[in-house]
């Protein structure tokens, strides 16, 4: 047997149908990628275990009752140490749906071991790329765009909107600052403003000018607030050559 690279993956299957619970189970348990695989028979069941454990991964069927398989994605989405996604499901109505929620994989039953083993790939391939680059699903007229995580020079917050600004343009996307900035905190974004987010790889200057701090992105210039402007200018001066007074 060859010894995983990385820690076994700790993963949770949730479906309501114990048959295929534990076939599903099983199968992962022949992975030699996969550590402890726990169980669950029902949307709620998944989210006391998701809140009690520190799992790497969800294999999931959408059509479960009371809480769904969708719901649980869209409540997983929000997890500070957010779990890769995988539906394993019967039908390909939604899956459309499941990966503008950036769920991992879409496996149709009945999956065989093969289908399976490379649905644990794509799982042990996310976990090592921890700052890997996120597409986020913008919606216009009726058509989905994907907007790549690495463009977003910085956000701002409408209400419960944000809007993303690249350098060709920006778009508007249904999610909260707060929960960007969380999800985003490790890939190099900081918060200037309680309604400004910025990436500090497109971060040109800082300036300081009569004791009030800002930033420079492209042809925009960002003002920082006084409660942040100590955490920014720290984070940022690390960079080196971004200064400057006046």
């Amino acid at each position: 047997m060859v010894r995983p690279a990385r820690p076994p993956l700790q993963v949770l299957v949730v479906d309501d149908e114990a048959s295929a619970r534990e076939e599903l189970a099983a199968m992962l348990r022949q992975d030699p990628r996969i550590g402890e695989v726990r169980l669950a028979a029902d949307g709620l069941s998944a989210l006391r275990e998701l809140e009690e454990h520190r799992l790497d991964a969800v294999f999931c069927d959408i059509q479960l009752p009371g809480l769904d398989g969708m719901e649980l994605a869209r409540l997983v989405d929000r997890f500070a140490n957010r779990p890769q996604v995988v539906f394993v499901t019967s039908s390909a109505a939604q899956a459309v749906d499941a990966f503008a929620l950036r769920v991992l994989d879409y496996v149709l039953k009945p999956a065989g071991s093969p289908r399976v083993a490379e649905a644990v790939r794509r799982v042990v391939e996310a976990a090592g790329a921890e700052a890997a680059d996120e597409s986020i699903p913008i919606e216009l007229a009726g058509v989905t765009r994907f907007v790549r995580r690495s463009e977003v020079r910085y956000v701002e917050a409408q209400g419960d909107y944000a809007r993303l600004h690249t350098a060709r343009g920006s778009h508007l996307i249904r999610m909260p600052l707060a929960v960007l900035a969380e999800r985003w905190a490790g890939a190099g974004f900081v918060r200037i403003h309680r309604s400004t987010l910025v990436s500090i790889a497109h971060v040109d200057e800082i300036r300081m000018l009569d004791g009030h701090c800002s930033v420079r992105i492209g042809p925009d210039l960002l003002q920082v607030s006084r409660r942040h402007t100590h955490q920014v200018r720290d984070r940022l001066l690390r960079t080196g050559g971004l200064y400057r007074a006046g």
